[in-house]
């Protein structure tokens, strides 16, 4: 991870939905930003803050992933389930693990969203430099 090697959106608000390379049963997401002292600013207010993660199936049918019969909708009649909620804290490691609620997860995912709702204090960009998700390949 080198300074500036990042996805950076607009803003302090974005959302990414990433295929993971197998059915996983999900236990736990990492992040990964820079710290202040490799920062060419010497700040981090770019990293994200508050970050959902979800899951869906409706995002493997609409990929064509999803094997047929199955539903479009999670058991619970929901579009998405939210996995848990955290806070990337720039005053700590820079590689943070976030474990995941009702963990590991009795259905398998393709899928996962990193939704961040907040930043350190950047108002022009948020940068994510790595997201890793933790669980049992199905």
């Amino acid at each position: 991870v080198s300074p500036g090697n990042c996805w950076a959106f607009k803003g302090h608000q974005g959302q990414v939905v990433i295929r993971l390379p197998a059915r996983v049963h999900l236990t736990a997401v990492t992040v990964q930003h820079i710290s202040k002292e490799v920062s060419p600013s010497g700040t981090v207010i770019s990293a994200p803050r508050d970050i959902a993660v979800f899951v869906s199936l409706c995002w493997a049918l609409l990929a064509g992933n999803w094997p047929r019969g199955k539903a479009g909708v999670d058991a619970d009649g929901e579009e998405e389930t939210l996995l848990g909620t955290f806070t990337y804290n720039v005053a700590k490691e820079v590689i943070q693990t976030f474990p995941l609620k009702n963990a590991p997860l009795p259905r398998a995912f393709s899928y996962i969203k990193l939704l961040v709702k907040s930043n350190w204090g950047n108002p022009v960009y948020t940068c994510i430099y790595r997201v890793q998700v933790h669980g049992k390949m199905a």
